[in-house]
C-alpha cells in the first residue's frame, strides 16, 4: 500500500499531520529550492548514524550498525529523542548537537561584545543562551576609561536582543535566551519591570537569582544590602519584602520575571571547585558553568504504560539507550567555541528526562492533581536517575570517567562515572508535537486547542485518548469537540462522563499547588533541574502567584515559573471562549509549549 503523502512528505512513519508540519518546516533537510529531501524515517536514520558512528572511538567497530539500530528503532517509534539541534543538525555540515549553553558577561566593553559574537554564532546553530548579567556595574556608575558612566545590564540586554532577532537562528526558528540578575545587584528593581513594556527584550525569559539571605529577609521583613560588582562596596539597602512584591506583581502582569534559588542550585553543583553556577538555559532547568553546553533527550513515558502499568524493564531499556546516546554526542558534536568544546568535554554533562507524562497518567486512570500522581511522578523519576547513574558508572568504567571527576563531588561516592549529570526534566516542546504526546511533565493544556507554531501556522489538536475513549463510551460527536473547543475543559460539559473528567484535568483545572509540588517530586530525583510552568487562571490574585513561589521555596525547586492566563499579548497555544455577554471570541492562550518557555520558542 503506497504510503501516504502530507505537505508533500511521504509519511513513512504514519505520523500526525500537526508532526509533519513541523518537521516539514524545521527538521528535514531540504535544498536550496526549500524543496524536502528526506521523510521522517531518513532524518532518524541521520541522526542515528551520525551519533552512533562515534562508538568506533571506544572500540565498537562491529557493534556500531546494531547500535546505530538502537537509536534508530526509539527515535522512529517515537520513544525517545534528543533535543532539537541534534535532530536538526546531526550527519549536516553545521553538525552543533547542544540545545543549551551558558555565556559569561564581563564588565568591559571587550567582554560584552565577545559574548554578543558567541551569542550570535549559537543562535545560528540552533542553540540557546544563558546569562548572568549581575557583573556589569550598574546603571549611572563611573566608567574610568572614557570619563562617562555605564549603561547598566539592561541596556546591554538589548544588544543580545536584537542580536538574536537578527540571526533568527538559520532561518529555521527565533532564538531563546535566559537574562538573570542577582536580587542584590543595584538595578534590580529596574530589571524586574523591564519586561512590562509590550515587544522590550521580546527574545528573553529572564529570572531573578534570589538567595536564601533574600529569602530570610523577605520573611523577616527586613532590608538587605545592594552591592556595586564593580567594586564590591554596599551602596544601598532595600527591604526585602518590596522588592519581592515588585516580583510578584509583575509576574502576575506578563508572567516575568521568574525566579531562580541560585543557593539551591550551586549547592547541588556536582564541580563546585571548577566555580559557581550563575545562570541556566532559556527555560531554566539546566543549571551550567560559564561556557558550558549541554545536551538533552527525553522518553516518551505514554509509550511505556502497558496493560495500566508502567513498563519497568522498557523505561530502563530506554534509560539506558537514552545515556549512551548523549553521551556519543558529546563527542560526535561540533563545537561553536573552543572554550565551549574543553568545558562540556571535561563534564560531560546530559540531561535524560521525559515527555508524555500527562497522557501516560491517563493510560493509567490516575488524575494529574491526586496524592497518586505525585508518587508515580516521584517514583518514575527515582527510577530514570537510579538506571541512569548505573549506566553512566558503566560507561564511566568502558570508556573512562568525566575529566574533571577527581574534582566532583562524585569522587568520594562512586569509583567510576561518565557524565558529572544524568538527568533534566524539559519542557520538549516541538518533540513533544513531533512524539504526539503532552509536553515534559506538564498537565494537558487543554483537552481540544489550537496550537499557533511558525510564521503564523495554526494547529488544532484534540487530545486523542480522550477521543478514543469517547468513541467507545458512545458520547463521542463533532458537535462535542466543538464545545470543548470552546474552553478547552472538559469539566462543565454534561455529556462527559464524572469519571472521564476526573481523568482529563486540564492546566486551568488544576490547583496551583499541584503544579508546584509535581516540579518538585520529579526535582527530588533530578541532578538539574525541572522546566514547569505554574498555570493560574486569569482570575488569579498576586497572593496566588506569591503563595506559589512560597511553596516552591519550602520544597526545594531550583526556580518557578507562573503564567496567568492572557497576560500575554503573543502565545503559542490557544483557546477560544465565548463571550457571553458580548458574543466575542476571547483568546486565552499558554505559555510557549509549556514549561517556562513565556514568549520565545524552546530550544527542545
Amino acid at each position: 500500500m503506497a504510503q501516504k503523502r502530507i505537505f508533500g512528505i511521504k509519511n513513512d512513519l504514519g505520523l500526525g499531520i500537526n508532526a509533519i508540519k513541523v518537521l516539514q518546516r524545521r527538521y528535514l533537510l531540504q535544498n536550496e529550492k526549500g524543496e524536502v529531501l528526506e521523510t521522517p524515517s531518513q532524518l532518524f536514520r541521520r541522526v542515528a548514524r551520525a551519533v552512533a558512528s562515534v562508538e568506533t572511538k571506544y572500540g565498537q567497530k562491529g557493534d556500531v550498525k546494531k547500535i546505530e539500530d538502537e537509536f534508530y528503532k526509539a527515535m522512529s517509534r517515537l520513544e525517545f529523542l534528543p533535543n532539537t539541534p541534534t535532530l536538526m543538525n546531526a550527519g549536516t555540515k553545521v553538525g552543533q548537537l547542544s540545545a543549551c549553553f551558558v555565556i559569561p558577561v564581563g564588565d568591559s566593553l571587550p567582554e560584552i561584545f565577545e559574548a554578543v559574537k558567541w551569542t550570535a554564532i549559537i543562535h545560528q546553530s540552533g542553540g540557546g543562551t544563558g546569562f548572568n548579567f549581575s557583573h556589569l556595574r550598574p546603571q549611572g556608575d563611573s566608567v574610568k576609561s572614557t570619563g562617562g558612566i555605564a549603561s547598566g545590564p539592561v541596556r546591554f540586554m538589548t544588544i543580545f536582543d536584537k542580536t538574536t532577532e537578527v540571526i533568527k537562528q538559520g532561518g529555521k526558528r527565533r532564538g531563546a535566551n535566559m537574562g538573570i540578575l542577582r536580587v542584590d545587584h543595584p538595578d534590580i528593581m529596574e530589571f524586574i519591570v523591564c519586561k512590562s513594556k509590550e515587544g522590550f527584550l521580546s527574545n528573553f525569559n529572564i529570572s531573578v537569582a534570589v538567595t536564601d539571605a533574600f529569602m530570610k529577609a523577605v520573611k523577616r521583613n527586613s532590608e538587605y544590602s545592594l552591592v556595586n560588582p564593580r567594586n564590591k562596596q554596599v551602596v544601598g539597602r532595600l527591604n526585602a519584602r518590596k522588592v519581592f512584591d515588585l516580583i510578584i506583581t509583575n509576574a502576575w502582569k506578563t508572567g516575568d520575571p521568574g525566579i531562580i534559588f541560585i543557593d539551591k542550585i550551586n549547592r547541588s553543583n556536582p564541580t563546585p571547585g571548577l566555580g559557581e553556577i550563575e545562570a541556566t538555559n532559556p527555560c531554566g532547568e539546566q543549571p551550567l558553568l560559564s561556557w558550558e553546553s549541554c545536551n538533552l533527550g527525553s522518553i516518551n513515558l505514554s509509550k511505556v504504560v502497558k496493560n495500566n502499568k508502567i513498563n519497568w524493564k522498557k523505561l530502563a531499556r530506554l534509560v539506558q539507550l537514552g545515556v549512551r546516546f548523549l553521551d556519543d554526542v558529546i563527542d560526535a558534536n561540533k563545537y561553536p567555541a573552543p572554550q565551549i568544546e574543553r568545558i562540556t568535554l571535561a563534564n560531560r554533562k546530559i540531561g535524560i528526562g521525559v515527555m508524555g507524562f500527562a497522557d501516560a497518567l491517563i493510560q493509567m486512570n490516575i488524575p494529574y492533581n491526586s496524592r497518586k500522581a505525585l508518587a508515580m511522578g516521584e517514583k518514575i523519576m527515582r527510577f530514570i536517575q537510579l538506571e541512569g547513574r548505573k549506566t553512566s558508572q558503566r560507561l564511566g568504567k568502558e570508556r573512562g570517567n568525566f575529566p574533571n571527576f577527581d574534582q566532583s563531588v562524585w569522587r568520594k561516592k562512586y569509583r567510576n562515572l561518565r557524565n558529572a549529570t544524568v538527568t533534566t526534566v524539559a519542557p520538549t516542546g516541538t518533540i513533544s508535537i513531533i512524539s504526539g504526546c503532552s509536553s515534559g511533565i506538564e498537565p494537558l493544556f487543554a483537552v481540544s486547542y489550537v496550537r499557533n507554531v511558525m510564521e503564523g501556522t495554526r494547529l488544532q489538536e484534540t487530545n486523542h485518548y480522550f477521543e478514543k475513549i469517547a468513541r467507545k463510551m458512545g458520547f463521542y460527536s463533532s458537535d462535542l469537540l466543538h464545545e470543548i473547543l470552546g474552553n478547552g475543559s472538559v469539566q462543565n460539559i454534561n455529556k462527559v462522563p464524572k469519571n472521564i473528567k476526573k481523568i482529563f484535568v486540564t492546566a486551568l483545572d488544576i490547583q496551583p499547588e499541584f503544579h508546584i509540588k509535581m516540579q518538585s517530586a520529579f526535582q527530588k530525583y533530578t541532578d538539574n533541574a525541572v522546566s514547569k510552568t505554574v498555570n493560574l487562571p486569569q482570575t488569579a490574585t498576586p497572593e496566588d502567584v506569591r503563595g506559589a513561589y512560597l511553596l516552591a521555596y519550602r520544597l526545594n525547586s531550583k526556580g518557578v515559573t507562573v503564567y496567568r492566563y492572557n497576560s500575554k499579548p503573543d502565545q503559542v497555544l490557544t483557546i477560544e471562549i465565548q463571550d457571553k455577554v458580548s458574543n466575542k471570541r476571547q483568546i486565552v492562550a499558554d505559555s510557549e509549549f509549556g514549561g517556562g518557555c513565556e514568549g520565545i520558542v524552546c530550544p527542545h
